[in-house]
């Protein structure tokens, strides 16, 4: 039985604390629980916390096979951060914006040191999904048109192999699109001439798409992060993202809030927004059942 933990990003204090309430007790080293196993859905780090102890709790469990983890998207920015693009610069690029989006985890981790090499590592040992047969886990969507592309670029635990991250980062190629869909989520470009700015201000001409939302079938109801934005009442294009399998499937990624509860009965998302103020670190108690169910939700709420 399984214990889906949400994005950490750097709140170590709080994930011992929620690890403890959850009943695991640290021996050998790792927490661990005498019946069940906890599985992190990635970004452990990024954001104002404490990324060494956040690694180190996480991949002590993962080592000692008390955990299971995926990557999240933070951390294959990271490992694209630093790797060379052999013309100067790096596979994510090192400019202003970057920088900044990197700061608290390269204050933590000073860039190509040993324990920075040691954590990217690590990071690259992270599979890009968990499929266990009664359930499934995934960063941010359960895309299957990109699983036949991204599965060359595989190894034999669905890890990316060392030659994945240049076509990856590469936005002419498939797998770009293909990574960006399985640990970004699902984005359309908006109808011509509409457009929105985000939460920083940036014009944007696409939008990411509520996919676990059935009723999320017309521009209007069927984005996330568009605030007070008119959207037209129009069909969106295609809808070959939903996820309509059976075997119960688990996110993070999306920053939610309010009371936790399932996407669907058959979807759930445990990131419920620790790393900003009022937020709170959330895992799902799941124990076999097809259909999820709000009672197993559990949570902490974030230290201010």
């Amino acid at each position: 039985m399984y214990d889906i933990i949400g994005d950490i990003h750097g709140r170590a204090d709080e994930l011992e604390a929620f690890l403890l309430k959850l009943g695991y007790e640290r021996r050998n080293s790792a927490y661990r629980h005498p019946e069940r196993k906890a599985i992190f859905v990635g970004d452990f780090i990024d954001g104002q916390g404490q990324h060494r102890k956040t690694i180190d709790i996480c991949r002590s469990m993962v080592e000692q096979e008390t955990a299971l983890a995926v990557m999240g998207n933070h951390e294959f920015n990271a490992i694209c951060y630093s790797i060379s693009d052999g013309a100067g610069d790096f596979l994510r690029p090192h400019n202003e914006k970057n920088i900044r989006d990197h700061a608290e985890f390269i204050a933590e981790f000073p860039f190509q040191s040993r324990i920075h090499q040691e954590a990217i590592s690590w990071f690259k040992t992270l599979p890009l999904f968990l499929d266990l047969g009664e359930l499934r886990i995934i960063h941010a969507v359960w895309h299957h048109t990109s699983f036949p592309i991204v599965a060359p670029f595989l190894d034999e635990n669905n890890c990316l192999t060392p030659d994945a991250y240049v076509p990856a980062s590469d936005k002419s190629h498939p797998l770009y699109h293909a990574i960006e869909y399985l640990l970004k989520g699902v984005e359309l470009e908006l109808p011509p001439g509409v457009s929105f700015r985000d939460k920083k201000g940036n014009l944007r001409t696409a939008a990411r798409i509520r996919w676990w939302d059935e009723q999320a079938i017309h521009w209007s109801n069927a984005t996330i992060g568009t605030g007070q934005a008119e959207l037209p009442n129009t069909p969106l294009p295609e809808q070959s993202y939903r996820y309509t399998d059976t075997v119960p499937l688990f996110v993070g990624h999306y920053w939610m809030n309010g009371q936790p509860r399932p996407m669907s009965d058959q979807v759930a998302c445990v990131d419920y927004s620790v790393a900003r103020p009022g937020g709170r670190l959330v895992a799902y108690r799941w124990s076999g059942e097809q259909k999820l169910i709000q009672d197993n939700f559990t949570w902490i709420d974030r230290n201010q």
